[in-house]
């Protein structure tokens, strides 16, 4: 049995995020509270599939001209959300206070800019592909990372996971080990995956996208609506903070390439993890943001894991039925969301979700609620069970 140690809760001094929804924390938030989805029928470039998606608007603004080497969708997406919310400002004051090489850059992705890359292949002429195309700066996981660095003039460590869906709920757990060991004092951790064809028709190939919106733990739910966002936090390993991480777990089922160990052990193990390190009782987390993608496998599997980390009483729900599965940066978007719902004292529904599926056994949420809620559990789970849960609070 691994012996799991208690970690010192980790600041968490800024956060933000875009998705359909909107740009910001405010546009997130109002979502959730007005239960608006942010998905609509998918019109992304010359698809032709029968689907829903959750794509952002307002990518077409160029980037900063120093950094037009990076130019591509995903680095887009990433600008968008690195300049709300006053982050851009509070990265830079971080920057003066401990210096540009004692801060960490981890980011997660899984499609980083092959979305470029598919535009370049159009564009091939005499074998050749265009001059406009970098694959460092585009299509390489790496790039994602590299131009968050750039974005700020950092020095530091960077890192970036690409464990499909668990990707930018990883990110948080490499920076709070990366400051333990002292190789930065603080780190900006994210992720940010943007809309391409090759996942809108590798899903459906894997026959897991649905021609409805996403419906998770419904009784007849069908598949998943990929969606697109970009989400960035600050961890600073000596501030005082409001919000913390408390804890995380992560796991690996190395059951199969795309579908999660049916009897939900891997995702147990993980939420198990991040309860002993954060210290809590299963009973002490109020409430849980479910990986949740609406499709049969992984929402059984999940709740086989929820009840066997003897939390099949709390209240739990998935959010993708607002933001469609973002992938890389669901880990992220969902660590964003499950701060909000502390901040405002809420529990948002399964949206969209009509009949819960009597299978499952844990407690879903069909209604929001609204009343004091102090930790948080968001699982994200990848591709190969490739798991990971992480534990927010209020500061004690």
């Amino acid at each position: 049995m691994t012996v799991v140690t208690r970690m010192q809760p980790l600041a968490i001094t800024h956060y933000t995020a875009t998705t359909a929804l909107g740009r910001g924390r405010e546009a997130q938030w109002r979502a959730l509270e007005n239960e608006r989805t942010g998905l609509a029928k998918c019109t992304f470039d010359t698809n032709s599939l029968d689907c829903w998606a959750g794509a952002v608007a307002g990518l077409d603004q160029p980037l900063r001209s120093d950094l037009a080497a990076w130019e591509c969708r995903n680095n887009r997406l990433a600008q968008l959300a690195l300049s709300q919310d006053g982050f851009d400002v509070a990265a830079k004051d971080l920057r003066a206070r401990v210096g540009s090489d004692r801060i960490g850059v981890f980011m997660g992705t899984s499609t980083a800019g092959i979305h470029h890359a598919e535009l370049a292949y159009r564009s091939i002429e005499n074998g050749k592909l265009p001059e406009w195309f970098s694959h460092r700066h585009t299509q390489s996981s790496a790039s994602t990372g590299e131009f968050v660095a750039a974005y700020f003039e950092l020095s530091g460590p960077t890192f970036v996971i690409s464990t499909a869906c668990s990707s930018s709920a990883k990110v948080f757990a490499a920076a709070q080990r990366a400051i333990q060991a002292g190789l930065c004092d603080a780190a900006i951790v994210g992720g940010v995956d943007s809309l391409c064809l090759t996942t809108l028709y590798g899903f459906n190939a894997l026959q897991l996208v649905s021609n409805e919106m996403c419906r998770p733990a419904d009784a007849t739910r069908n598949g998943i609506s990929i969606g697109e966002a970009a989400g960035f936090a600050i961890v600073d390993g000596s501030a005082k903070s409001a919000m913390q991480l408390l804890g995380y777990g992560e796991s690996s089922d190395a059951h199969h390439m795309s579908a999660p160990s049916p009897d939900g052990a891997g995702a147990a193990s993980s939420m198990r993890a991040a309860l002993q390190r954060a210290n809590l009782a299963a009973t002490e987390i109020d409430y849980i943001n479910l990986h949740g993608t609406g499709t049969q496998a992984n929402d059984a599997a999940e709740d086989k894991g929820v009840c066997a980390a003897e939390m099949g009483t709390t209240p739990c729900s998935s959010t993708k039925g607002w933001t469609g599965h973002t992938l890389g940066a669901a880990g992220i978007v969902e660590s964003v969301f499950a701060m909000l719902c502390i901040e405002n004292g809420f529990m948002p529904r399964s949206l969209n979700t009509r009949e819960k599926d009597p299978k499952l056994v844990s407690n879903i949420l069909l209604e929001s609620r609204r009343q004091t809620v102090r930790n948080v559990m968001s699982n994200s789970f990848g591709f190969g069970g490739s798991n990971c849960s992480l534990i927010f609070g209020a500061s004690r």
